[in-house]
């Protein structure tokens, strides 16, 4: 599968893009990159980036697969959800300045429903992180918000 440029598979636009690209890319597992610069969003004082924004940087490859995966079929990107995490772990408080990030995440269960599990981890030299995500895709996004929005107006 093609690895396409990082802006051209993800719903998120500007800034919101918090990966840099993408390294690798197969049926069922992709692997990203992120080098933390200065100037991006989420980051402390001295230009790093909390480890919780671990959990974005593997939601954000979940979605570049998803969006490899539409691409190669010559269908649209699509908006998915984070619905939840299980046991992120990780060995540090914050990803350091310069440091080059990798982000391997693959799905380990679907359903034909839109429903999905990755398993994700992110490494670099003495830092690891790891958790598994449950993401869901409704299969036709248009319906899915027209539903919920009505859902909501009647509440």
């Amino acid at each position: 599968m093609t690895p396409w440029p990082i802006d051209e598979v993800l719903p998120h636009a500007g800034e919101m893009i918090l990966l840099d690209s993408i390294e690798e890319v197969e049926s069922e597992r992709i692997v990203c990159v992120k080098t933390v610069r200065t100037g991006g969003l989420f980051q402390d004082a001295d230009g790093s980036l909390p480890a919780w924004v671990g959990v974005e940087l593997m939601a954000q490859s979940i979605a570049a697969w998803s969006g490899c995966r539409a691409r190669a079929d010559q269908q649209p990107v699509q908006l998915g959800f984070l619905l939840g995490t299980r046991h992120y772990q990780c060995n540090t408080d914050a990803f350091p300045l310069s440091q080059r990030l990798r982000i391997e995440v693959e799905r380990t269960f679907h359903d034909a429903h839109g429903m999905a599990v990755f398993s994700c981890r992110i490494d670099a030299p003495d830092i690891h992180a790891e958790a598994r995500l449950n993401v869901y895709r409704p299969p036709d996004a248009d319906s899915f918000f027209q539903h919920v929005a009505g859902v909501t107006q009647h509440d």
